[in-house]
C-alpha cells in the first residue's frame, strides 16, 4: 500500500476532517447544479414517447450513492423498461434499447434547460450511451443504461426476485453480478441509511486509491465500489457511532485491504438464508476462492465474519478478534485497585459512613469482550439500611464518590486513560478506562446498594430472612420482572462465575458477540432479551451438556443456539443459593409460582425475583429466527465439511 500521494499523506490525523472539506468534497454550489441537471434528464427520459416505455430512473454509481469526489466522478442512470419481462430480455435488447436512449436524448438536447452544461457520447457501435455533465469545479459521467425492473413497484425484493435472477443467469450463462443495475435502488437505499462522516471516510478511502492507481499506472487495482463497501463493513463491525476518529477508520480499512486472502464480506438487509435457493448461492459464493498492523489504534474488524468462520477455527476467531488485550487488562485491574482502595479510604472520612466497593461485570467475569464492555463498581454503603433506602441517600452516596473520584485522577497515576462521564443527573455516575495504546476501552457505572448479605463466608448460602425480605418486597410492588436488587447480590454472582473454565468464558465471548451482531442487525424491530439471560443460558448448556474443561466450541455454540430456537419451553434455574429445600415457606411457595410463569424462564443464580427470561416481556422470537438461519452456518462444520451435533441438553431444570 506504500506511502500516500500528494496532500494527504502530510496531513496528521486531527486535520483529515479538514482536509476532506477542503480538498475531496464536492462544493455544495455544484453539487446543486448538477442534482438539478440529472433531474431533469430523468424527467426527459420519463416522458411518455412512442418509443419508449419507461416506467422509471434510478440514479446510481458514486452519484446515487453520494460517494462522489471533487474533480471527476462516475455515476450512472438506469433507464427501466416496461416491455423487459424478465432478466435476459434486458441482454438480448441491449442494442436496441441503447439507440433509443440516444435518440431520445439527442432530440431533447437542445431544448434541455439546465444548470450543468451537458455532453453526449455514443461509443463502441452503441454498446454505451454517456451524458457528461460539468460545473466550473465538478465533471460527472454517468453510463445510461437499460435494465429489467426486478422490483416492480415493491421497495424490497421478493424471493421470487432472486431465484429468477439465479436461473437467468444459469440460462444465458453471464457473468455475476450482469444484472446488479437491475437493484439500484435498493444499493441507493443502502448507502442512504448511513451518516455523513461515513461518506466522508469512503472519499478519503477512495481519493487513497485514485493516487495508488496513478502511483502504479494501473487503473484496474481494485473497484472503488468494493472499497466502499469495505468500508461500511468496516465502520459498522468495528465502531458504529456517527462521529469517530478519522484515522482510525483509514487504517482499519487499509488493516482490511491486507489481509485480502481472508476477506468475506456481505449483508443480509436484502437477502438472507432463509430460502433454500438464495441459501445455496450464498453458500456458493462465500464459499469461493477470496481476493488475494498499521501503526496507531484501529477498530478491531475480522477480515470474514462469524457465520463464515469454519467450525475448528472458532477458537482462533475468539482469540484474534474477541478476547481483550491482556497487556490491557491487567492494566485494568490495576488501576481499579488503585481506585477502589482509594474510594474505601477516602470516601466519608469524616463521618461514620464506611463502604466496601466490589468490580462487577465482564470484566470481573472474565467475560469481556475486545470492544464494547462495561462493568459495574457496585458500592456497598452501611449508610443504606434496607433494599428501599431513601434516593436521597443514594445520591448522597454518588456525590461522594464523584468528589473521590476526581480526586483519585488528580491525585494517581495511572497507565490508562481515567475519564469521568459528565454528571448526567445526581444519582447516575460513569466513568471510563481506555487503553492508551489500542482501541479498547471499558465503560463503568457506579451503583450504590444496601448490602444484603452481610460478611457472607466463602460457600455459604444466605440466610432465609434474606430472600424472605426481598420477596416480600417484590410481592407488594408492580414490577414484572424483578431483579431490581440484584446488585445487593453481587457477591453471589461473583462467586457463580469465578470457578468457571477459561474455555466456558470464550464460549460466553462467542455467544456475546453473536448477540451483539443480532442487536445491530434487529435494534429497529424490538426489544432482544437481555445479553445476561443469553450468558446464563450458555453456563446452562455447558453444565447440563457437558462439564467439561476442554470442550468442542462449536458444539457448544451451536446448543446455545439451539436452546434459543426453543426459547418457548425454557425454564432454567439453580440451586446454589437457593432452592425448594430451603426451610423458608415463602421462598419455597415463590419459586414455585415463579415456574408457573409464561416462558421463557431464566432466573438469576442469585435473586429468585429477577426472571431475565421475561416471559413475553422481550422479543424472544426474533433472536429465534436468527439462531434458525444460523444453523446453515460454516460454525456448524467440522473439517471435512460434515454437520457437527449439539450437545443434548434438556429446556428444563429440575430441582
Amino acid at each position: 500500500m506504500g506511502g500516500w500521494e500528494s496532500r494527504v499523506y502530510e496531513q496528521p490525523s486531527e486535520k483529515l476532517e479538514e482536509f476532506i472539506q477542503n480538498y475531496l468534497r464536492p462544493s455544495e454550489d455544484c453539487q446543486k447544479d448538477i442534482d438539478q441537471s440529472v433531474d431533469t434528464i430523468c424527467a426527459v427520459l420519463q416522458r411518455p414517447c412512442q418509443s419508449l416505455t419507461v416506467t422509471g430512473v434510478a440514479k446510481g454509481g458514486s452519484y446515487g450513492r453520494r460517494t462522489v469526489l471533487r474533480g471527476n466522478s462516475d455515476g450512472t442512470l438506469v433507464v427501466f423498461f416496461g416491455d423487459l419481462e424478465q432478466f435476459q430480455d434486458q441482454e438480448k435488447r441491449q442494442y436496441e434499447l441503447l439507440a433509443k436512449i440516444w435518440g431520445q436524448m439527442k432530440h431533447c438536447e437542445c431544448t434541455l434547460n439546465l444548470a450543468a452544461k451537458m455532453e453526449l457520447q455514443n461509443t463502441n457501435r452503441s454498446s454505451r450511451v454517456t451524458v457528461q455533465l460539468s460545473t466550473k469545479q465538478q465533471s460527472i459521467t454517468f453510463n445510461m443504461l437499460p435494465a429489467f425492473n426486478a422490483l416492480g413497484l415493491s421497495e424490497k425484493p421478493s424471493l421470487w426476485s432472486y431465484r429468477e435472477l439465479k436461473r437467468s443467469l444459469d440460462m444465458v450463462k453471464a457473468r455475476p453480478g450482469v444484472f446488479s443495475v437491475c437493484f439500484t435502488e435498493l444499493q441507493e437505499k443502502f448507502f442512504s441509511s448511513y451518516p455523513s462522516k461515513l461518506k466522508d471516510l469512503i472519499l478519503l478511502v477512495k481519493y487513497w486509491c485514485q493516487k495508488c492507481q496513478e502511483k502504479l499506472n494501473n487503473s484496474s487495482l481494485l473497484p472503488l465500489y468494493a472499497l466502499e463497501l469495505l468500508t461500511v463493513y468496516a465502520w459498522e463491525q468495528g465502531c458504529g457511532a456517527e462521529d469517530f476518529d478519522m484515522a482510525e477508520g483509514v487504517r482499519t480499512v487499509l488493516g482490511l485491504i491486507e489481509k485480502q486472502e481472508e476477506l468475506c464480506v456481505y449483508w443480509t438487509v436484502n437477502y438472507n438464508f432463509g430460502d433454500e435457493t438464495i441459501r445455496n448461492i450464498l453458500l456458493s459464493q462465500l464459499q469461493a476462492p477470496r481476493q488475494n498492523e498499521s501503526p496507531g489504534p484501529s477498530w478491531n474488524v475480522p477480515p470474514a465474519p462469524l457465520y463464515m468462520t469454519p467450525g475448528h477455527l472458532l477458537h482462533k476467531f475468539i482469540e484474534d478478534f474477541l478476547q481483550p488485550d491482556q497487556t490491557f487488562q491487567d492494566q485494568i485491574k490495576k488501576a481499579l485497585k488503585t481506585i477502589c482502595s482509594f474510594l474505601e479510604e477516602n470516601c466519608f472520612r469524616h463521618s461514620t459512613t464506611k463502604i466496601q466497593v466490589i468490580h462487577w461485570g465482564s470484566t470481573a467475569k472474565g467475560t469481556a469482550l475486545k470492544t464494547g464492555s462495561n462493568a459495574n463498581l457496585v458500592v456497598f454503603a452501611d449508610s443504606l439500611k434496607s433494599y428501599t433506602s431513601p434516593k436521597n441517600e443514594r445520591c448522597n452516596i454518588i456525590r461522594e464518590i464523584h468528589k473521590q473520584l476526581e480526586a483519585c485522577q488528580q491525585k494517581k497515576d495511572f497507565e490508562v486513560k481515567f475519564e469521568i462521564s459528565k454528571w448526567k443527573a445526581p444519582w447516575v455516575l460513569s466513568f471510563t478506562l481506555k487503553s492508551k495504546v489500542l482501541n479498547e476501552s471499558v465503560d463503568f457505572d457506579v451503583v450504590p446498594a444496601f448490602d444484603a448479605l452481610g460478611e457472607l463466608m466463602s460457600g455459604s448460602t444466605p440466610s432465609p430472612r434474606t430472600y424472605d425480605e426481598l420477596i416480600c418486597l417484590y410481592e407488594s410492588s408492580d414490577v414484572s420482572l424483578g431483579g431490581e436488587f440484584s446488585a445487593c447480590f453481587t457477591k453471589l454472582q461473583c462467586n457463580f462465575v469465578r470457578l468457571l473454565p477459561p474455555k466456558l468464558k470464550d464460549l460466553i465471548r462467542l455467544v456475546k458477540h453473536w448477540y451483539k451482531w443480532c442487536e445491530r442487525k434487529l435494534k429497529q424491530k424490538g426489544s432482544l432479551p437481555p445479553k445476561y439471560a443469553l450468558e446464563l443460558l450458555t453456563i446452562y448448556a455447558w453444565q447440563k451438556g457437558s462439564r467439561a474443561q476442554d470442550f468442542d466450541l462449536a458444539e457448544g455454540f451451536l446448543t446455545v443456539l439451539k436452546l434459543v430456537e426453543q426459547y418457548q419451553h425454557l425454564c432454567i434455574f439453580w440451586t446454589v443459593n437457593y432452592s425448594l429445600n430451603n426451610e423458608s415457606q415463602v421462598l419455597r411457595n415463590f419459586l414455585l409460582d415463579q415456574m408457573k410463569r409464561t416462558r421463557p424462564i431464566i432466573l438469576d443464580p442469585a435473586d429468585p425475583t429477577g426472571d431475565v427470561g421475561g416471559g413475553n416481556c422481550w422479543c424472544w422470537h426474533l433472536l429465534a429466527k436468527e439462531a434458525t438461519e444460523w444453523l446453515f452456518s460454516l460454525c456448524f462444520k467440522d473439517k471435512l465439511g460434515c454437520s457437527i451435533e449439539p450437545w443434548k441438553v434438556p429446556t428444563e431444570s429440575s430441582f
